[in-house]
């Protein structure tokens, strides 16, 4: 896969998705068009928006641990390389590459459509995940606010929620997280995969930098919101070595607890993590690889339900003790009383408004 790097972007290229019958290349016609494409800046954001008729997806998948997740963007940009939710763009007719993180589409009617979802008199509440699939505090939520405006749905509803994000930003909303928090409804999971600041600017180039992220959780902390960390993704040989420090720090902050997930790679994820690392890591790149390989019973990528989360063989359960043991020694391996109500929902009206009677 030809490489080339954007500043502020994490994919190499743009390679076609998996469900196109054509694909391009760039070729030199002899008109310098080649060096005119090289002169090229870094593609800039297009927000496209996203007609779907619901706002709440279903999963029966058994090794996670909801059953419904609300995603009001498509595509991420946030630009982590190793996002396992990069193939979906497929089934947009684009790119696992740098459509992903530039061509975004944003459910404006969000909050609209949950409110109606919620109201339906057959509805039945369990916990709602934010963050599932891509970052529900990605830059775009600065301007748009649509995270917010379903949380404030969420709240009025008194449904139970759980965010992912490895965005500081989740703080701006800590007046709704706390009074959600009051009553039980919420916890935040902020995910750090690495303490090294030049390597995260590479991986995850517009991602809040690590320390922000830690500053969030202490922020969470402090106002009672029940707040962990999550160590992902692990990558072998490149952040794996961080695992017990992450953990230390994630304590110091206040974290109540902290869980890992070992590096996914489906589909298009492979070639660009591959060519990520030879623009990147070159001299690490095949030693990566191959402790991937270990942990995927020789391939990059085990899709199988339980397998997928924390890998197999020797290398993976190295990095699982590890884990554990890091836990009891800072206090984050106590079970976490992070049990949602769903006792108090009362289904929000339809349209909004307060009923007369």
């Amino acid at each position: 896969m030809p490489a080339r790097i954007h500043k502020g972007r994490g994919a190499p290229a743009n390679p076609a998705g998996r469900f196109e019958r054509q694909e391009h290349e760039a070729a030199d016609d002899g008109w310098g068009s080649l060096e005119l494409l090289a002169e090229d800046p870094s593609p800039r954001t297009e927000v496209l928006p996203d007609a779907s008729r619901t706002v709440i997806a279903r999963n029966d998948s058994p090794d996670i641990g909801f059953d419904r997740s609300i995603n009001p963007y498509r595509g991420c940009e946030h630009g982590c390389i190793y996002c396992y939710a990069r193939p979906s763009h497929g089934y947009l007719g684009l790119s696992a590459g740098l459509d992903f993180e530039t061509r975004i589409f944003a459910k404006h009617d969000a909050a609209a459509l949950l409110r109606q979802e919620l109201a339906k008199p057959g509805y039945r509440p369990a916990t709602m995940a934010l963050g599932t699939n891509t970052d529900p505090y990605q830059p775009l939520e600065k301007r748009l606010v649509l995270t917010r405006g379903i949380l404030e749905v969420l709240l009025e509803a008194r449904h139970p929620f759980a965010i992912t994000t490895k965005s500081a930003s989740v703080v701006r909303d800590l007046d709704i997280l706390t009074a959600a928090a009051r009553h039980g409804l919420c916890r935040v999971d902020i995910s750090v995969t690495t303490l090294d600041p030049a390597l995260a600017r590479l991986m995850e180039p517009r991602a809040s930098t690590p320390a922000r992220r830690l500053d969030a959780v202490r922020q969470l902390a402090a106002a009672g919101v029940p707040v962990g960390v999550n160590v992902a993704p692990v990558i072998p040989g490149l952040t794996d070595h961080e695992i017990e420090r992450i953990l230390e720090t994630a304590a110091g902050a206040g974290a109540g607890g902290a869980g890992w997930i070992l590096l996914r790679l489906p589909y298009e994820v492979k070639e660009l993590f591959e060519a990520w690392l030879a623009g990147h890591r070159p001299l690490r790149a095949r030693h990566v690889l191959s402790l991937v390989r270990q942990c995927r019973e020789g391939r990059l990528n085990d899709p199988g339900f339980g397998s997928r989360m924390r890998g197999s063989g020797p290398i993976a359960a190295l990095i699982r003790q590890r884990f554990e043991r890091a836990l009891a020694r800072h206090g984050l391996d106590r079970p976490r009383r992070w049990s949602l109500r769903t006792d108090l929902f009362r289904p929000p009206s339809p349209s909004g408004q307060l009923s007369l009677f």
